[in-house]
């Protein structure tokens, strides 16, 4: 009992630590390591709404949802990233609140498709 209670402590201790590096990160990198782990959990809900709205839709639904999320990604991708001749560069606050707000958009379509039918000319 006292070594679950000690490793439970332990493992909360580091989270806490672990959450107060991104509150105040030392450097550059360290932002850039908060910053990846917003962007990964709000990609990771963006393809779990994806899957559940496509799962609800028409064949006419379907080809409409992925032309506007093709559409929605080449757009994320010229507002938030560039590349040059010394590589690419992804500015991940951009990316990450265009990917919260698509979520929340395909998020509204599932709601919709719920409550009063899937409208395929909003998928776009």
């Amino acid at each position: 009992m006292k070594i679950t209670t000690i490793f439970l402590l332990l493992c909360i201790s580091g989270a806490a630590f672990a959450n107060s590096a991104c509150d105040k990160p030392r450097d550059d990198f360290d932002g850039l390591y908060c910053l990846n782990k917003v962007y990964q959990e709000a990609d990771k809900e963006l393809n779990e709404n994806f899957k559940k709205l496509n799962s609800k839709l028409d064949s006419d639904g379907k080809k409409a949802l992925k032309s506007g999320q093709l559409s929605w990604m080449s757009e994320r991708n010229s507002s938030c990233s560039k590349r040059d001749g010394e590589g690419f560069f992804v500015n991940l606050n951009c990316a990450s609140s265009t990917t919260i707000k698509r979520s929340q958009f395909l998020q509204d379509r599932i709601r919709e498709c719920l409550s009063s039918g899937c409208q395929n000319s909003k998928l776009l």
